[in-house]
Protein backbone atom coordinates (compact mmCIF):
# COMPACT_ATOMS: atom_id res chain seq x y z
CA UNK A 1 0.00 0.00 0.00
CA UNK A 2 1.21 3.49 -0.88
CA UNK A 3 0.11 6.01 1.75
CA UNK A 4 -0.98 9.30 0.13
CA UNK A 5 -2.77 11.01 3.02
CA UNK A 6 -4.15 9.84 6.37
CA UNK A 7 -7.39 8.73 4.71
CA UNK A 8 -6.17 7.72 1.23
CA UNK A 9 -3.89 4.79 0.41
CA UNK A 10 -3.29 3.33 -3.06
CA UNK A 11 -2.98 -0.38 -3.65
CA UNK A 12 0.16 -1.12 -5.67
CA UNK A 13 -1.93 -3.39 -7.91
CA UNK A 14 -3.70 -0.25 -9.24
CA UNK A 15 -0.42 0.96 -10.79
CA UNK A 16 0.84 -0.45 -14.08
CA UNK A 17 4.48 0.09 -14.96
CA UNK A 18 6.12 -0.34 -18.33
CA UNK A 19 9.72 0.38 -19.17
CA UNK A 20 10.84 2.27 -22.26
CA UNK A 21 14.11 3.57 -23.61
CA UNK A 22 14.91 7.01 -22.28
CA UNK A 23 16.03 9.91 -24.40
CA UNK A 24 18.92 12.15 -23.44
CA UNK A 25 22.35 11.41 -21.97
CA UNK A 26 23.56 7.90 -21.25
CA UNK A 27 26.13 7.19 -23.93
CA UNK A 28 25.98 3.84 -25.67
CA UNK A 29 23.95 2.49 -22.77
CA UNK A 30 20.90 4.61 -23.68
CA UNK A 31 20.27 2.53 -26.83
CA UNK A 32 20.35 -0.81 -25.00
CA UNK A 33 18.71 -0.36 -21.62
CA UNK A 34 15.09 0.55 -20.91
CA UNK A 35 15.51 2.86 -17.93
CA UNK A 36 12.55 5.22 -18.39
CA UNK A 37 9.33 4.29 -16.58
CA UNK A 38 5.81 4.85 -17.85
CA UNK A 39 3.39 4.67 -14.91
CA UNK A 40 -0.32 4.19 -15.64
CA UNK A 41 -3.04 4.83 -13.06
CA UNK A 42 -6.75 4.42 -13.82
CA UNK A 43 -8.24 7.49 -12.15
CA UNK A 44 -11.89 6.78 -12.97
CA UNK A 45 -11.67 3.10 -12.02
CA UNK A 46 -9.75 3.55 -8.78
CA UNK A 47 -11.62 2.35 -5.67
CA UNK A 48 -9.12 4.16 -3.42
CA UNK A 49 -10.05 7.73 -4.36
CA UNK A 50 -13.21 9.62 -3.37
CA UNK A 51 -15.30 11.04 -6.26
CA UNK A 52 -14.42 14.71 -5.61
CA UNK A 53 -10.68 13.90 -5.59
CA UNK A 54 -11.07 12.01 -8.89
CA UNK A 55 -12.67 15.05 -10.53
CA UNK A 56 -9.94 17.42 -9.31
CA UNK A 57 -7.20 14.94 -10.28
CA UNK A 58 -8.59 14.69 -13.81
CA UNK A 59 -8.49 18.48 -14.07
CA UNK A 60 -4.91 18.60 -12.72
CA UNK A 61 -3.70 15.85 -15.06
CA UNK A 62 -4.50 17.78 -18.24
CA UNK A 63 -2.84 16.21 -21.29
CA UNK A 64 -1.46 13.31 -19.25
CA UNK A 65 -5.00 11.85 -18.96
CA UNK A 66 -6.27 9.58 -21.75
CA UNK A 67 -9.86 9.53 -23.01
CA UNK A 68 -10.45 6.42 -20.89
CA UNK A 69 -9.41 8.24 -17.71
CA UNK A 70 -5.95 6.69 -17.36
CA UNK A 71 -3.23 8.98 -16.01
CA UNK A 72 0.17 8.40 -17.65
CA UNK A 73 3.34 9.64 -15.95
CA UNK A 74 6.67 9.18 -17.73
CA UNK A 75 9.81 9.39 -15.61
CA UNK A 76 13.24 9.48 -17.26
CA UNK A 77 15.13 11.94 -15.10
CA UNK A 78 17.59 9.36 -13.78
CA UNK A 79 19.77 6.75 -15.47
CA UNK A 80 18.57 3.96 -13.19
CA UNK A 81 15.25 2.18 -13.64
CA UNK A 82 14.61 1.94 -9.90
CA UNK A 83 15.09 5.68 -9.29
CA UNK A 84 12.82 6.51 -12.23
CA UNK A 85 10.19 4.18 -10.77
CA UNK A 86 10.38 5.96 -7.41
CA UNK A 87 10.23 9.34 -9.16
CA UNK A 88 7.08 8.36 -11.08
CA UNK A 89 5.32 7.10 -7.94
CA UNK A 90 6.33 10.23 -5.99
CA UNK A 91 4.97 12.46 -8.75
CA UNK A 92 1.68 10.54 -8.75
CA UNK A 93 1.37 10.76 -4.96
CA UNK A 94 2.11 14.51 -5.04
CA UNK A 95 -0.51 15.05 -7.76
CA UNK A 96 -3.12 13.16 -5.71
CA UNK A 97 -2.21 15.21 -2.62
CA UNK A 98 -2.82 18.39 -4.60
CA UNK A 99 -6.18 17.01 -5.73
CA UNK A 100 -7.24 16.33 -2.13
CA UNK A 101 -7.02 20.03 -1.24
CA UNK A 102 -10.40 21.64 -1.68
CA UNK A 103 -10.23 25.00 -3.44
CA UNK A 104 -11.29 27.94 -1.29
CA UNK A 105 -14.61 29.37 -2.47
CA UNK A 106 -14.25 32.88 -3.85
CA UNK A 107 -16.19 35.52 -1.97
CA UNK A 108 -17.32 38.31 -4.28
CA UNK A 109 -15.97 41.71 -3.24
CA UNK A 110 -16.76 45.23 -4.33
CA UNK A 111 -14.21 47.92 -5.19
CA UNK A 112 -13.59 50.53 -2.49
CA UNK A 113 -14.54 54.16 -2.97
CA UNK A 114 -10.86 55.19 -3.00
CA UNK A 115 -10.03 52.68 -5.76
CA UNK A 116 -12.96 53.94 -7.83
CA UNK A 117 -11.68 57.53 -7.47
CA UNK A 118 -8.12 56.50 -8.42
CA UNK A 119 -9.44 54.72 -11.50
CA UNK A 120 -11.47 57.73 -12.63
CA UNK A 121 -8.53 60.13 -12.05
CA UNK A 122 -6.23 57.89 -14.10
CA UNK A 123 -8.81 57.76 -16.88
CA UNK A 124 -9.05 61.55 -16.82
CA UNK A 125 -5.25 61.95 -17.06
CA UNK A 126 -5.11 59.50 -19.95
CA UNK A 127 -7.96 61.32 -21.69
CA UNK A 128 -6.11 64.66 -21.36
CA UNK A 129 -2.96 63.12 -22.87
CA UNK A 130 -4.92 61.80 -25.82
CA UNK A 131 -6.75 65.12 -26.33
CA UNK A 132 -3.36 66.80 -26.68
CA UNK A 133 -2.55 64.53 -29.61
CA UNK A 134 -5.31 65.82 -31.91
CA UNK A 135 -3.91 67.21 -35.14
CA UNK A 136 -4.53 70.83 -36.05
CA UNK A 137 -5.85 71.60 -39.54
CA UNK A 138 -3.08 72.33 -42.05
CA UNK A 139 -0.33 70.46 -40.14
CA UNK A 140 -0.94 66.92 -41.47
Amino acid sequence: MIQVTNSIALDEAELQESFIRASGPGGQNVNKVETAVQLRFDVRGSPSLPEDVKVRLERLAGKRLTNEGVLIITAQRFRMQERNREDAVNRLVEMIRQATERPKPRRPTRPTLASKKRRLEAKGRRSDIKKGRTSKPGYD
